[in-house]
């Protein structure tokens, strides 16, 4: 199973969350967010994929951080219309793209419909009010519905309690998890420490390994 540690901005603990051997670490591009990471220069993260996150933004505007930051993938976390993995798809094509999908009910899902084709990942999470994320989980049992082709991420209020409920949980096309804001000691500075149990315990599932 692969993680996804997301919203890094700070040099020494970018490079910390990176030595976790984690396999995802996301950064995010949107200036509204308090996480945002801004033109300044990232550390390397060599063996981590390196994914840009996105609201509602232009090709243009993905394309000049993707360069900026060498990132190896794009998170689209906002209403982005198919269109626009379909420019990005065909102009950038070494790129791994992922739609996010905000969910809290069954019928949501029909929403990533849209998707199949397009991106290489789905990453379902909770449905909130304000753009990004909430610290909140959603009912995971919604995922059993799930039956599209495209592997997908589990995101949302994911926190150091949910090791046991992540591994007990089990669906063909789970690829991996997501986490962020309850893994901080404020907001875009994780608290490597928690991190590491909780990898820990995850690593010693058999059911489910982190790679």
């Amino acid at each position: 199973m692969k993680c996804k540690v997301c919203g890094m901005r700070q040099a020494d603990n970018i490079r910390e969350v990176a030595a976790l051997g984690i396999d995802m670490m996301g950064f995010i591009c949107w200036p509204r967010s308090p996480r945002f990471v801004g033109h300044t220069s990232l550390p390397g993260t060599e063996g981590v994929m390196r994914v840009g996150v996105f609201v509602d933004q232009s090709a243009e505007e993905i394309a000049t951080y993707t360069r900026l930051h060498r990132l190896d993938a794009v998170q689209l976390h906002g209403k982005e219309e198919p269109a626009l993995l379909e420019k990005l798809k065909a102009e950038y094509p070494q790129l791994l793209l992922i739609k996010a999908i905000s969910i809290s009910s069954k019928d949501e899902l029909l929403a990533a419909s849209r998707y199949h084709g397009l991106c290489h990942l789905l990453l379902f999470d909770t449905r909130c009010t304000q753009a990004g994320g909430s610290g909140r989980q959603f009912n995971w049992d919604i995922l059993r519905h799930y039956q599209g082709p495209t592997p997908f991420l589990l995101s949302g209020g994911i926190g150091p309690e949910d090791a046991e409920r992540i591994t007990s949980f089990v669906h063909p096309l789970m690829e991996g998890i997501d986490l962020n804001s309850r893994f901080e000691t404020e907001p875009g500075l994780k608290d490597t420490q928690r991190l590491a149990v909780f990898l820990s315990r995850l690593s010693r599932s058999t059911s489910n390994p982190i790679h």
